[in-house]
């Protein structure tokens, strides 16, 4: 079963950048195939393990699931897996008892708008750390009303207009 879902992700490799089109049929001409032997792998082991084993219930799953499982390979816009989505929700899973202990509401509130900022930033493609030294620095002294300029797609729009300061040795 490693092996072939190993094979599976041998085709995500050679799929990646392609477009939508041609990752779809690359998945039809290789996945569906792999995905086809992996469905009578998961027949035949269901039939030989015993019913109430973890590896009963692993397959009895697996196969419970079959229809949405295969709907990647016939959709390129679709990933493999789920991984992207655990990442982004593992920082939460991870920060949860910490946020437990923020001190007072007020500092609480106040980290959920910095974890918002950052996760924002990196949503848009942004360097957290770069992008909120600069917004900090100029926080104070802006208006309520050009507050959206610290947007992070905006402030990156805008970064990128001015011209990089390098500095002099």
């Amino acid at each position: 079963m490693l092996a072939l879902v190993r094979e599976l992700y041998a085709v995500e490799d050679r799929a990646k950048g392609l477009c939508e089109e041609a990752r779809s049929d690359l998945r039809r001409r290789e996945s569906v195939p792999v995905l086809g032997r992996i469905k009578t792998w998961l027949d035949e082991e269901g039939r030989i393990v015993l019913p109430r084993s973890p590896m009963a219930g692993a397959i009895g799953y697996m196969l419970n699931q079959w229809d949405a499982l295969r709907v990647y390979a016939t959709r390129g816009v679709l990933a493999i897996d789920n991984n992207a989505a655990g990442r982004a929700l593992k920082r939460v899973a991870i920060g949860r008892k910490n946020w437990l202990f923020a001190g007072n509401d007020r500092a609480g509130q106040t980290a959920a708008i910095l974890y918002s900022l950052i996760a924002s930033a990196e949503r848009h493609g942004v360097d957290p750390q770069r992008y909120l030294t600069s917004v900090l620095a100029k926080l104070a002294i802006t208006p309520a009303g050009e507050l959206d300029q610290f947007l992070p797609d905006v402030w990156r729009r805008e970064d990128q207009a001015e011209p990089q300061v390098t500095a002099r040795r």
